[in-house]
């Protein structure tokens, strides 16, 4: 497969496609990212490494750390993890606090903010730094040492998490949340504000793809019983209420942030990163989506 022919004409096309979208704009500091910004990275696990465009440029990663957080707490915590947290796609956007109330405070699943942030109270309650720990992982994922999060990203951001704030307050109440609120508040903020290029994020995923192994030296990182459970709450719930869209239109199992990244894996094969910030209605990268849609259409290839 010719996957650099690909990229490049997919970039080709959609950069004659006019953006319709929105840069994020309720995280001031997300609001000043540049619009046009696009890239693209895919890493095969048999070849190697093919991208276009500001694939280098490192970015807010947002809702895609959730992954890593729970990918960390699997490894921790077995069955009792998801009786505190579902993994049901929600049918409603990411901050809801709706099913909270008709659901005793159990969020429908880790990639929901809710759901996120109980995730995020049982790092707490069983790593004593879960903060620096989160960052070892994600750095030994991609055997990169220098990423980091933007304080400027995390200042703005925890300076209007109001409905953040709001879910923990409830889930507190329903006894779903055991630490501070304003603890695992930190956290949460601490996790979105990670920074990553496109390279790095379809690095950080090969393990998604890969069976739970690290490719560069082999290293098992998580048992291939909860890589295919984590890839399947991608398929269904990464793309909140349009998860079934991205599974109509591109076939794999992803997830996306509101920074504008969105990242994908096909197992066995590769792991893909896409970065414009302009969002649709439903918080998904406009062109991102196009672009694995592209890319799935053009291989002739999906997990379907």
């Amino acid at each position: 497969m010719n996957y650099q022919e690909i990229l490049t004409a997919i970039q080709s096309e959609l950069s004659k496609i006019p953006s319709e979208g929105e840069v994020a704009s309720y995280i001031p500091e997300l609001a000043k990212i540049e619009p046009t910004k696009f890239g693209m990275h895919l890493y095969c696990t048999n070849s190697g490494h093919y991208s276009f465009g500001n694939s280098d440029e490192r970015f807010s990663i947002q809702s895609i750390s959730k992954v890593f957080a729970l990918t960390r707490a699997m490894s921790l915590l077995d069955e009792d993890l998801f009786k505190r947290v579902d993994v049901e796609p929600s049918g409603d956007p990411f901050n809801s606090l709706v099913q909270l109330e008709y659901e005793n405070g159990i969020p429908r699943n880790p990639f929901i903010n809710a759901g996120a942030l109980v995730v995020c109270d049982i790092l707490i309650s069983n790593i004593k730094n879960p903060k620096n720990d989160l960052l070892d992982f994600i750095q030994e994922l991609t055997n990169n040492k220098e990423i980091s999060i933007n304080r400027e990203v995390f200042d703005s951001e925890k300076k209007h998490s109001y409905r953040n704030t709001a879910l923990l307050n409830f889930m507190k109440a329903f006894g779903n949340i055991k630490n501070d609120i304003y603890l695992v508040l930190d956290l949460y903020i601490h996790l979105c504000s990670i920074e990553m290029s496109c390279k790095e994020l379809s690095e950080a995923f090969m393990i998604y793809a890969n069976g739970g192994r690290l490719l560069y030296n082999n290293k098992k990182i998580l048992s291939s019983e909860k890589i295919k459970r984590i890839n399947a709450i991608m398929q269904t719930c990464g793309f909140y209420d349009e998860a079934g869209e991205f599974s109509f239109r591109v076939g794999l199992p992803g997830k996306s942030g509101v920074g504008g990244g969105i990242v994908a894996i096909h197992p066995g094969q590769y792991a893909v990163t896409v970065w414009s910030p302009p969002l649709n209605p439903k918080g998904n990268s406009e062109l991102g989506m196009l672009a694995l849609e592209r890319l799935t259409t053009l291989t002739g290839l999906s997990i379907f």
